[in-house]
């Protein structure tokens, strides 16, 4: 074994267990946390074109072709990085080298970096698609788009926030309360539309009162992402719970609240 493999290795239970560790482990999910809360926010400006210092349709002008190759690249770095590490197969190899509590604050840490990546590198398109003339009715657009992201936060805090981005885990860790076996349930807003969450980012993304082409390829293309993001996640809860995450498809839809429930 090379002296790297035992350096890995060596986080073995004792270290992970130890009280310096757990410690560093709790330090180490609030700083990822912090940086998604940063980076969430940073995501609310630059899409609505607020407050922020580089926003989808600000920055340095490039030929369109270069802006596209560039902007699909960033996306694309984004979309691998976000679903390749959900994966059980992925996590189940990860977590040979990185410690469990850790890991998921380490995905969040990890995804959140390559956002902040996109931002800073993103290259404007500015040309217009379309541009809600009535203020009124741009102000209802608006609106719209806050509502995305109220949809957003507040589905997080419906099946667990703190969870959902690590620090539940690394608290645990701390206290050396053991991991709960995961259960499904589906509180509020999950018995109307299986994944209020990404219908919340979508309303964001796409409610715009000027639709620039950069935002138009920002929106076709996290929305076809979140497409593809559903099936793997969905094959993986069904792998979880089977038929009975099976029935609760048959129940509730993707998306759009049209089905009749129960």
């Amino acid at each position: 074994m090379s002296q790297i493999e035992h350096q890995v290795h060596s986080i073995g239970p004792e270290v992970a267990g130890s009280r310096i560790f757990k410690f560093i482990a709790f330090l180490y999910g609030i700083a990822a946390y912090v940086v998604f809360f940063v980076t969430i926010l940073y995501a609310i400006g630059f899409v609505m074109g607020l407050v922020v210092p580089k926003t989808i349709d600000t920055g340095t002008a490039t030929p369109p072709f270069e802006a596209i190759i560039v902007n699909l690249l960033l996306m694309a770095l984004f979309a691998i990085q976000h679903s390749v590490m959900a994966r059980q197969g992925f996590k189940a190899w990860w977590t040979q080298f990185v410690p469990r509590p850790v890991e998921r604050s380490t995905y969040v840490l990890l995804a959140s970096l390559s956002l902040l990546l996109l931002f800073w590198q993103w290259r404007p398109l500015p040309a217009v698609i379309w541009e809600v003339q009535n203020p009124d009715l741009a102000v209802t657009v608006v609106t719209l788009a806050f509502a995305g992201w109220v949809l957003v936060f507040t589905s997080t805090f419906i099946i667990n926030h703190f969870e959902l981005f690590g620090l539940h885990q690394v608290t645990n860790h701390l206290v050396g309360k053991e991991a709960e076996a995961p259960r499904f349930k589906t509180p509020l807003l999950y018995k109307f539309v299986r994944h209020p969450i990404y219908l919340g980012f979508i309303i964001a993304f796409w409610a715009a009162p000027v639709m620039t082409a950069g935002h138009l390829l920002f929106a076709v293309v996290t929305t076809l992402y979140i497409f593809v993001g559903i099936a793997l996640e969905e094959r993986d809860l069904v792998a979880l719970f089977g038929d009975e995450y099976r029935q609760y498809k048959q129940r509730v839809s993707m998306l759009i609240p049209w089905r009749r429930t129960v």
